[in-house]
């Protein structure tokens, strides 16, 4: 266990360099296995997830070499079972069945884990794997799955946007025997990242319209070199960082068209700089109020929200968030309220409320607040803070360097799931963190 020590009030300044995301090297490292080739993945992040599947990989036969943000993977799988105490590190396990069925003709894998914002529906993808020929048993924490023919082409339509969902049954399709089409799949950046890499390797993978792919399955796949698409979150995280400190800083490694939604809405509380690469945030003047409603790619991410939040406190006016991808992402609030946020969770009224959220509606998340309606700007002070998931943390951080005085921030391991070195990155642009063991 170890903690942050913040000492708020310091303006951030310099620049700070994005590493690959956190949402595809992990998983683009699972997809490697596809086949038995080495695959080299740069710009990999270094961080609890990417390690975490290091483990899993060297348990079943394979091996990872890590160094200098280049991941060496030999997909050499012998066994067919994860681990269970190493699955339960990864909310991702479900995404070993396809490599698993393909290889063996069945796989058991934990349920996944993760952090606690919301149920994480893997029935989607239960249920196209089904359709492709594999009978699923599900029970006791444990997911078993066979398919002694072989995975068969078929045409599935998600329910609702799954982004790892998609991309797991990207992985089953890529050599299922025929043709595969995935309606209403995913469109976010990372599932992108995710079908370079399959096509590399030699899968045959094509967007369609309306959020079609396509996949005609492959007799087998081969090693590839491939460089991770950058973090957007941490660019969001870092611009937000930069506006509510009242600092600047260049974001280097950012890709701007991946976070569109978030620079429209600091247009109203700063300046964004465009550099080749690289995004300048600018503290200019006064922050405004503005009113965010979280959806799927191209628009604002749910993994901003926090952070939005906490920079809202210092608005001037009445802002508003509305969360409409997972019934449970206010958690970090408590915190907030704590050091001065005025801040009141509330249930807004919508209709057809079964289209509009993207998590299952039943009578439990009916009953949870899915808004926040924040007053600005207000004067934060230092406290001790327990962080609860990875973005969470982040918001936590950002509240601590705005606030006056200090903080004492625990649970830093869930922030070292998704970001590498955060204190020292921060440290280094100016602000007055350590960390303590």
């Amino acid at each position: 266990m170890a903690k942050y020590i913040v000492d708020g009030g310091v303006p951030l300044r310099g620049k700070v360099k994005i590493p690959g995301a956190k949402n595809a090297g992990f998983k683009l490292m699972i997809a490697s296995l596809l086949s038995d080739d080495m695959s080299t993945l740069s710009n990999i992040p270094y961080i609890r997830d990417v390690i975490a599947v290091r483990e899993i990989i060297g348990t079943l036969g394979g091996k990872v070499e890590i160094f200098d943000n280049t991941a060496q993977i030999s997909g050499g799988v012998s066994k067919w079972q994860l681990p269970e105490e190493l699955g339960l590190k990864s909310r991702a396990s479900f995404m070993y069945l396809p490599v698993l069925l393909h290889r063996f003709k069945k796989a058991k894998v934990p349920v996944p884990v993760g952090d606690k914002i919301g149920d994480r529906p893997i029935n989607w993808f239960l249920e196209g794997l089904q359709k492709m020929g594999a009978k699923v048993k599900k029970g006791d924490g444990l997911i078993e799955a066979s398919s002694t023919r072989g995975l068969v082409g078929t045409r599935y339509n998600f329910p609702k946007n799954s982004h790892t969902g998609t991309e797991a049954l990207l992985m089953a399709a890529s050599l299922a025997k025929g043709k595969t089409i995935l309606e209403n799949a995913a469109s976010e950046p990372e599932v992108d990242d995710l079908i370079s890499f399959l096509n590399q390797m030699g899968a045959k993978i094509k967007r369609g319209p309306e959020r079609a792919i396509e996949i005609e399955g492959a007799n087998s796949l081969k090693g590839a070199l491939h460089t991770v698409m950058p973090d957007r979150n941490e660019t969001v995280t870092f611009g937000c960082m930069a506006i509510g400190t009242k600092g600047e800083i260049e974001v280097e490694n950012a890709n701007a068209n991946h976070v569109k939604a978030f620079m429209e809405k600091v247009k109203h509380a700063g300046e964004i700089i465009e550099i080749k690469n690289s995004l300048k945030f600018v503290y200019k003047r006064g922050l405004k109020s503005t009113n965010v409603t979280t959806s799927a790619y191209p628009g604002f991410m749910t993994d901003w929200q926090s952070l939005w939040t906490a920079l809202m406190t210092q608005a001037n006016g009445e802002s508003t968030v509305h969360e409409t991808i997972f019934e449970n992402r206010f958690g970090y609030v408590p915190n907030l309220v704590k050091m001065g946020g005025k801040i009141e969770l509330y249930s807004p009224k919508v209709g057809n409320p079964e289209k509009v959220y993207n998590f299952e509606w039943d009578e439990q998340s009916s009953k949870l607040p899915h808004a926040a309606k924040i007053s600005g700007p207000t004067r934060l002070l230092g406290g001790n803070l327990n962080i609860s998931d990875i973005r969470a943390g982040a918001t936590l951080v950002l509240a601590a360097l705005m606030a006056e005085g200090r903080s004492e921030i625990y649970g830093i391991e869930h922030l070292e799931r998704g970001y590498d070195d955060l204190g020292g990155r921060l440290e280094r642009l100016g602000a007055r963190i350590r960390k303590v063991d």
